[in-house]
């Protein structure tokens, strides 16, 4: 048997030991090993939970704060309809009592009625021989003329052809005249065609008809003339001597058929006759009555037509309108009493009551007199126009605040709290207003009033609207 030495013993004891050594390694390294897998595997587990954590937390917020905004959106929906509720309450408050207070301020009020007027002027028509040939206007509709002035003037017999021969040899004169241009040159004809350059200027520049007409009538009057000089600078016998000769032969055949109407009064011309003006005339009004009137059987506001066979001089200084009314004004009106008529095109004209006619069923039929918007009224026969009876102004004041007391008128005043008495003085009322003022000092002594008593009313001063009788008897 080998015997086995002291070095080879301890050489196998180390080998055994370097065995056992790695061995503990290798456990520890698994050990390691292990336990790092299983942090690791924990780690994932608690980061997994993590999330799982927030995700449960994220809806739970969000189911929490759906919670709260429903109870937002159902706060605000309670708000808007509280909200609703008072404005309602206030609007229906309101309207049932609109202000428990008003400002004093200034203002105006008028009592007025609307009735249909008939027109009655002071009117003289005017009618020549020759109407039925049909009449051409010399002065314009509402045109002033002075007595004696032609206004317009009747066609002659065969007018129309004379007039076409005329104008036809107007351009035969014209064109001759351009061709012997430099032997008919003289001063006046330079001045002529100077006059008939402007005024064609001028007729450019207005849109007035009856300008454009006085412009048209000078142009022709001037190349009248015109054509009258070159005819006395031709020569005896030549074609522009014997054109202008020919125009003059036919224009005093015009002129001397011609029938010319002369204004026999100063006035306005109209041209609008309605076969009226002989029986509602201003010469006697104890025939102007409600049966009268309604006879005429007249459309308010119809435009009379225009005659083509005569014309008329209205006075224009002075016109009348009849109408019939019940109201408590007409039937306490006297002859003389002064008015405002307010014509169809709102101007408001001062008139006067010329006469009173007493109907049945307290009706009355008045006839006033104006003397400014004549003019526009010529057109018309029956209009319809309103009476303003009378107006007023200064401190406006609402009915409601008023109260009589022992015969005499008052309002509460409101200062801070603190009710005022003050007597006012009413001079005009209508239904829902009244314009007030303050008694005089010599006024207030008369009354003999108690020294409580505000007697002094200004501008922007709060009333009362239908004081209490307590806020009555509380007022100092």
């Amino acid at each position: 048997m080998k015997k086995v030495t002291k070095n080879e013993k301890k050489k196998k004891y180390k080998d055994k030991l370097q065995k056992r050594e790695e061995s503990l390694k290798n456990d520890n390294l698994s050990k390691k090993h292990n336990l790092f897998k299983k942090e690791k595997l924990n780690e994932k587990s608690q980061k997994q939970e993590s999330i799982i954590a927030d995700a449960n937390s994220q809806e739970i917020n969000i189911k929490i704060k759906r919670r709260i905004n429903k109870k937002k959106i159902a706060l605000i929906v309670i708000l808007i309809i509280a909200v609703c509720v008072y404005l309602g309450f206030s609007v229906y408050h309101l309207i049932k009592n609109p202000t428990d207070s008003v400002m004093v301020s200034e203002g105006s009020i008028s009592q007025e009625e609307t009735v249909e007027g008939y027109i009655i002027r002071d009117e003289t028509v005017i009618k020549g021989e020759k109407y039925k040939n049909g009449m051409v206007e010399i002065k314009s509709e509402g045109e002033k003329v002075a007595s004696g002035d032609p206004i317009f003037r009747y066609y002659s017999a065969g007018e129309d052809d004379l007039k076409a021969k005329i104008a036809d040899l107007d351009v035969k004169i014209q064109e001759a005249m351009e061709e012997n241009n430099e032997n008919l040159f003289s001063t006046d004809t330079k001045l002529l065609d100077t006059q008939i350059e402007n005024t064609l200027d001028q007729a450019t520049k207005t849109n007035d008809i009856q300008k454009i007409k006085e412009y048209k009538k000078s142009i022709s009057e001037n190349v009248t003339k015109k054509a009258k000089i070159a005819g006395e600078l031709s020569p005896t016998g030549s074609y522009l001597k014997k054109l202008i000769d020919e125009r003059s032969g036919y224009e005093n055949q015009l002129n001397s058929g011609a029938e010319y109407i002369n204004a026999t009064r100063s006035g306005i011309v109209s041209y609008r006759i309605d076969g009226l003006e002989e029986s509602l005339t201003p010469n006697d009004f104890s025939k102007i009555n409600k049966e009268f009137l309604q006879n005429l059987n007249l459309k308010t506001g119809q435009i009379i037509s225009t005659s083509n066979e005569g014309g008329k001089i209205v006075n224009n200084f002075i016109c009348y309108l009849a109408c019939v009314s019940k109201t408590d004004e007409a039937n306490e009106a006297k002859v003389g009493d002064t008015v405002k008529l307010a014509l169809p095109s709102s101007r408001e004209v001062d008139a006067k009551i010329e006469y009173i006619t007493k109907e049945a069923n307290n009706e009355v039929t008045l006839v006033f007199s104006f003397t400014e918007g004549i003019e526009e009224l010529l057109s018309y026969r029956k209009v319809a126009i309103d009476i303003i009876w009378w107006d007023a102004s200064g401190y406006k004041v609402p009915n409601s605040c008023i109260f009589e007391d022992d015969g005499l008128s008052y309002v509460i005043r409101t200062r801070a709290g603190y009710l005022d008495k003050v007597l006012v003085k009413v001079q005009k009322a209508t239904e829902n207003y009244s314009i007030v003022t303050n008694y005089s000092t010599s006024e207030i002594e008369e009354l003999n009033l108690s020294k409580d008593v505000s007697t002094s009313l200004i501008l922007y001063d709060e009333l009362l609207l239908t004081p209490s009788v307590e806020q009555i008897n509380n007022a100092t």
